[in-house]
């Protein structure tokens, strides 16, 4: 029996008061709430412009849509899912895990679905982060942004295509009313969807133009169909699957030493795909076109069985000499090459460092989250906490990302950080809290000098890895136990706090408080843990 769900239809009359609010209802964001409501802490709602919980495995279900972490490991740890088929898990599947825990942790009634956030500001006064949405007015001491960094499509610059007349969808957005089966397509990208697209769309097109502008480093996908005795293992003996999800752990993070310390130890993988690639594609003009020009990792590197024998089929074209102008039925690239067409699947990717999200946010000064990182560009604090933003925390913000394994290890680590905080926010009744500026700085040289050696800095590439600054503002420099451990206990040493009592009348007011009778602004607490990390 369905559990209920918050209300999705009627608008919030007045200002909705909550204690904490959390902006997106996808991984990081589920498992938010399932975090407080297990610490005891029931006075927070999820709101998410979807109509259910998933995030990116909601809204992408273009055909081939799949994971390229192994399904072991792409889940909760306090929520193995037994019942995966495959060892990469296809979207329908992870979709429906995540709706599976939702569901058992009973915290649907949290969520409040189709709700838009416009905009959210902080009151200096108040003390408060003020939002309005599509669903009407919040009023929250505490945001948690989930919002996730795969859910702004980016879709290309192009001269004219605002002029064509026939189907055209971002791979995020499918339009699955469209019947593309003997039709004339063109996929414009070769990027993570783009590889499992192709193939899809190459069974049934009449003529599949695939436009690449640059080759990805593209490894075999060792995929295979869990055997019946595996599954039932993975449901009835103790420790089994929690014994395989280690085992790919530790495979994955033997792949940090090449990434992150010494591009050499790439070589191995650079080599397993080159052969990948010559088994594969026999054609040289064909070969040397899709192989890539960079060190391996500089680029997310890709898994595909299928990719590389789509391209050598008749009825598909690899398109290299990039786009001139798209005209109402077709595509001119810049050798002067018209190509017919009646669609277009766009497959260029998300904005990461250029969210427009980060345009809605105010923080204290007034400034938006997009002016701020304008400025100094995308940085944080421990991938949770941006100055000049008190009482906001991030999940999978800056310097989270990874080349090698499961987000979903990031996220926890950082849930164990962002719960800590709110327990220590309600233990020392404090008011505001915000990461110092010195200690944002301090932790953000370090990781840049520990970046500057990474595949991603000096593989040779172009990627979103990489901001206009020149910092690498996305990826996480080591190995996801170190981020692990830095994020096991919040350090409000860190931090710059202020207690209720210290706050302005208004806000006191505000909050329905009597002032407490002691305060602290930037001291720690004595009997706070002694591990702290200010910088790291």
């Amino acid at each position: 029996m369905s559990l209920p769900v918050t209300d999705t239809s009627a608008r919030v009359t007045s200002p909705r008061q909550v204690g904490t609010l959390i902006i997106g209802g996808g991984f990081s964001g589920l498992g938010a709430a399932i975090k407080l409501v297990q610490e005891g802490k029931h006075d927070f709602v999820v709101l998410d412009r979807g109509d259910d919980v998933g995030g990116t495995w909601r809204d992408n279900t273009y055909p081939g849509a799949a994971c390229d972490v192994p399904s072991h490991l792409y889940s909760y740890s306090f929520a193995l899912n037994p019942d995966w088929t495959r060892s990469f898990s296809p979207q329908p599947e992870i979709r429906k895990y995540i709706s599976s825990v939702a569901r058992k942790y009973k915290v649907l009634d949290k969520h409040i679905f189709g709700c838009e956030v416009h905009s959210a500001r902080w009151n200096n006064e108040t003390a408060r982060w003020e939002l309005k949405t599509s669903k009407g007015d919040f009023v929250a001491k505490i945001v948690i942004s989930a919002v996730g960094v795969l859910c702004e499509p980016s879709l290309p610059d192009i001269k004219g295509i605002e002029e064509f007349e026939g189907e055209i969808f971002h791979s995020a957005q499918w339009n699955h009313d469209v019947d593309l089966d003997g039709k004339r397509i063109a996929v414009i990208g070769t990027g993570a969807s783009a590889i499992q697209i192709v193939p899809e769309l190459g069974k049934t097109a009449a003529q599949l133009d695939v436009y690449q502008r640059t080759a990805p480093w593209v490894l075999p996908r060792f995929d295979r169909e869990y055997t019946t005795v595996e599954r039932l293992a993975f449901k009835y003996v103790p420790g089994f699957q929690k014994l395989c999800r280690t085992g790919i752990y530790w495979a994955r993070e033997a792949q940090v030493f090449g990434l992150t310390k010494a591009p050499v130890f790439m070589e191995p993988l650079k080599f397993l795909a080159a052969q990948h690639l010559r088994l594969q594609i026999k054609d040289e003009n064909l070969r040397r076109k899709v192989t890539p020009n960079f060190q391996i990792g500089c680029k997310r590197m890709l898994i595909s069985n299928n990719y590389y024998p789509t391209l050598t089929q008749p009825n598909v074209d690899l398109v290299t000499e990039g786009i001139a102008e798209i005209r109402k039925d077709s595509i001119v690239d810049r050798n002067g090459t018209e190509r017919e067409i009646d669609a277009i699947v766009v497959a260029t990717g998300f904005h990461v460092t250029d969210s427009p999200t980060f345009a809605s946010i105010f923080g204290k000064d007034g400034n938006s989250l997009a002016e701020t990182f304008e400025a100094v560009g995308m940085q944080g604090y421990k991938g949770a906490a941006v100055a000049n933003f008190p009482n906001m925390f991030f999940l999978l913000g800056p310097n989270t990302g990874l080349g090698h394994s499961s987000m979903v290890y990031m996220i926890e680590s950082q849930l164990n950080y962002i719960v800590d905080a709110l327990e220590t926010i309600e233990r020392y009744d404090i008011g505001t809290i915000e990461v110092r500026k010195d200690v944002q700085q301090a932790y953000n040289r370090d990781l840049q000098a520990k970046l500057s050696a990474s595949v991603w800095n000096t593989g040779g590439c172009a990627s979103w890895y990489l901001d206009k600054h020149g910092n690498n503002p996305t990826q996480w420099p080591g190995f996801t136990f170190q981020f692990r451990d830095i994020t096991r206990k919040f350090d409000l040493d860190a931090y710059r706090s202020v207690s209720t009592s210290d706050l302005p009348v208004p806000a006191v007011v505000a909050q329905g408080q009597v002032a407490a009778t002691s305060g602290t602004t930037d001291a720690e607490p004595t009997d706070l843990d002694d591990d702290k990390v200010a910088a790291q």
